[in-house]
């Protein structure tokens, strides 16, 4: 679904953790690490979202509490040699609205191996604001402005993080996931 602009509607995930850590997972067979994402449909964003976690990431909705969404549309359009025309009009980029999620379950709820088409082939937790080169470079402003509007819904949750003792995983799923945390 390509809107008249030629941007595809898109949902972006900017997950953290206790420490307010954010998740990046490497894109398969690539060096390129990013936030998981995923187009929409049909149906709602909120559904998409939740859609795109459980492929990408394996959680669950009952994994994860969401803190805040961005308000509007954040745009960004793909290199020239990436747009096409085609009978739905051009294709320019994506159109997304991000969500920012805190883990609720345990490091070793996250799968890359959810789905049969894994998005990720290693994960790891960043801090927030990590340098934007690490970003490739045609989506660097999307999230420079999706990570500025979140952080305030962070900040204003971290005073209800309870620090404790995390739980611990079992040997069985811990062992299935290890080479993919690198």
């Amino acid at each position: 679904m390509i809107d008249r602009e030629g941007y595809r509607p898109n949902v972006g995930i900017i997950l953290c953790n206790a420490s307010n850590q954010v998740f990046w997972g490497k894109r398969v067979n690539q060096h390129a690490w990013q936030f998981p994402q995923g187009g929409i449909n049909a149906g709602k964003r909120r559904n998409a979202m939740f859609r795109e976690l459980e492929e990408e990431v394996g959680l669950l909705p009952a994994h994860v509490r969401i803190l805040g969404r961005t308000r509007e549309w954040l745009r960004y359009d793909v290199p020239p040699h990436w747009t096409r025309r085609d009978s739905r009009g051009l294709y320019r980029g994506q159109k997304q609205i991000w969500f920012l999620l805190r883990l609720t379950g345990r490091d070793c709820d996250v799968s890359l191996r959810a789905s049969s088409h894994p998005e990720f082939d290693a994960w790891r937790w960043n801090e927030y604001w990590v340098p934007m080169d690490a970003v490739v470079d045609f989506k660097r402003e999307v999230y420079r402005l999706a990570l500025e509007e979140l952080e305030r819904y962070l900040h204003r949750d971290a005073r209800h993080v309870r620090q404790r003792a995390p739980r611990l995983c079992s040997r069985r799923d811990a062992a299935a996931d290890f080479l993919l945390k690198s």
